[in-house]
């Protein structure tokens, strides 16, 4: 099937889970919100459990969301590293120290009086995509091999590297402008113990998920028949976790709309520059057209989820870090949506012998599985 160039052609190949996202966020925003008004004493009666500093029920929530995200990583994948060692120091560079610069400048940038959603950008832009960039990728017909290999690369650096960049970007670099951190109190531990438990423990179930059942039934079925089934499962554990959050913290956003209009404003400036950047830097080092579209996507794209479950776990549920990061997937689709047509777009323009763009055989008239964060195969 030859890919199309009309306004809805690509929004046609995303299932109805991804292409209505942001309509069950706004749903689970407006439930939480109706939720608070009737039971005042919700957030009272979900902090009488906890995990670590976090409420059970919220707890339960965050660490399914990353579940069926995680089960679906192909850590196998990570042997092909040397084989284009390039390739793959450019993706490095372009997640670890491009991306969190850029939105750490975008945030003081846009929110210098808005401290908390500030921190929440900045958690936003150091959680680097681990798998919804597949299914974009995928769409502007990118190299699956490279971005199967990228979003595993992806999960091991945020295992090692987030809660120390995490206290950096934080507390260092702002105590070197000048800022008053010390209102926040953020420890490299309080938010290493977050993604410890929050990406940790579902990476390990995932990882042993993978690898129990496609001993036990094979790759195949693994792929297409569990996978399909337990990605969507996703958006309840996200949904869940909003409709709770929104019903802590709902009387805020009705008193304040507009902190959501100035929340947005970065993250389209950040998903325009990453992508734009990533791809011409990536022309420029001569990769392919399809090696160009997989590191673009993912430099661009972000893990909302353990953004999310990090700024509930080192800030709060009702704190200002958590609602910045779950504005973050009301943005973050039509944006990539838009950013694929760009990439259809550039790729006729500057990569003329790569022909028209086909979508795979086995996505012709459906979409894989999907999730928020990625729960696609």
């Amino acid at each position: 099937m030859t890919a199309t160039t009309a306004p809805d052609s690509i929004v046609k190949k995303l299932s109805v889970i991804d292409r209505f996202l942001p309509v069950w966020i706004f749903a689970a925003m407006g439930l939480g919100i109706g939720l608070g008004r009737a039971f005042p004493d919700l957030g009272a009666r979900l902090d009488t459990v906890r995990l670590d500093t976090v409420s059970l029920p919220i707890a339960i929530g965050l660490l399914w969301m990353m579940y069926p995200v995680l089960a679906k990583v192909r850590y196998g994948e990570l042997g092909r590293l040397r084989a284009r060692g390039k390739l793959f120091t450019t993706s490095l560079v372009l997640n670890w120290v491009v991306g969190p610069v850029l939105m750490f400048a975008l945030a003081w940038l846009f929110l210098p009086d808005l401290p908390h959603y500030r921190n929440g950008l900045v958690l936003i832009g150091l959680a680097r995509c681990i798998a919804m960039v597949l299914i974009w990728n995928m769409l502007a017909c990118g190299s699956n091999e490279v971005a199967a290999v990228l979003v595993a690369l992806n999960s091991v650096f945020q295992i090692l590297f987030y809660s120390v960049l995490g206290w950096l970007f934080l507390t260092v670099i702002p105590g070197w402008l000048g800022a008053d951190v010390a209102a926040f109190d953020v420890s490299m531990w309080s938010i290493a113990k977050s993604v410890l438990i929050f990406l940790g423990v579902p990476l390990v179930a995932g990882a042993l998920t993978r690898i129990g059942l496609t001993r036990l039934k094979g790759e195949a079925w693994y792929e297409q028949r569990f996978l399909p089934r337990l990605g969507p499962t996703a958006l309840i554990g996200l949904l869940y976790t909003i409709v709770l959050m929104f019903a802590m913290q709902g009387e805020k956003i009705t008193r304040l709309p507009l902190d959501v209009v100035r929340i947005s404003l970065p993250l389209v400036v950040y998903f325009a520059i990453m992508f734009t950047s990533a791809f011409f830097l990536s022309r420029k080092l001569g990769f392919s057209y399809e090696e160009t579209a997989s590191l673009s996507f993912t430099a661009a794209g972000n893990n909302f989820e353990l953004a999310i479950a990090v700024a509930v776990g080192v800030f709060g549920m009702a704190s200002g870090e958590a609602l910045a990061g779950v504005v973050g997937p009301l943005i973050e689709v039509p944006a990539l949506i838009a950013l694929v047509y760009l990439s259809l777009w550039l790729r006729r323009r500057l990569f003329p012998g790569a022909g028209e763009a086909v979508l795979p055989r086995r996505f012709e008239g459906k979409t894989p599985a999907s999730g928020p964060g990625g729960a696609h195969p």
